[in-house]
């Protein structure tokens, strides 16, 4: 069931990385709204309704909660960078993609993924070497998190869930 779950592995927390790194993560990040069209393009309504594991999301979820997690990073981003060590407020994601905006057609989302992405991109690519040493407090983890962790844990999000819906296809 792991292999369904976290079908290119958990992520991990760098805690510092070099410009090389980040520029490759940072690339991910720019991908994930194209990569996430592809994995998607020719899917109907039965595909999208349709689970990648028992018990897990649908295509339509994960397509819809993208754009709601990677707003969620965005916001978490710019706090650590204009406040010192913010508390992030997490949310209860299961919760969200149950909302009525999840069964929603997915262009809607993946429309906003693009947009969102365009301008994240046009932020992490701005940032100095001392940006990247900013931390957060996210009550989930025992440790203040750099934005380093953040970029690699956002990065991995996003070709998690492409893998998702690759393993409807």
């Amino acid at each position: 069931m792991d292999d369904l779950r976290y079908p290119i592995g958990k992520p991990t927390f760098p805690g510092s990385l070099d410009d090389d790194e980040r520029r490759t993560l940072i690339d991910q990040i720019a991908a994930t709204p194209s990569r996430l069209r592809e994995a998607v393009a020719g899917l109907d309504d039965a595909d999208l309704d349709t689970s990648y594991r028992p018990g897990g999301w649908t295509v339509r979820q994960v397509v819809h909660h993208l754009p709601d997690s990677h707003l969620n990073a965005y916001v978490r981003f710019k706090l650590a960078l204009t406040e010192d060590v913010p508390t992030i407020r997490p949310y209860k994601e299961a919760a969200w993609a149950e909302l009525s905006d999840s069964r929603a057609p997915i262009g809607i989302s993946l429309d906003l993924l693009d947009a969102l992405h365009h301008r994240w991109v046009l932020l992490l690519r701005s940032l100095g070497p001392d940006d990247w040493a900013r931390t957060l407090h996210h009550p989930e983890f025992e440790r203040p998190l750099t934005l380093d962790d953040v970029l690699a844990l956002y990065a991995w999000h996003g070709r998690h869930h492409v893998a998702h819906v690759g393993l409807v296809r």
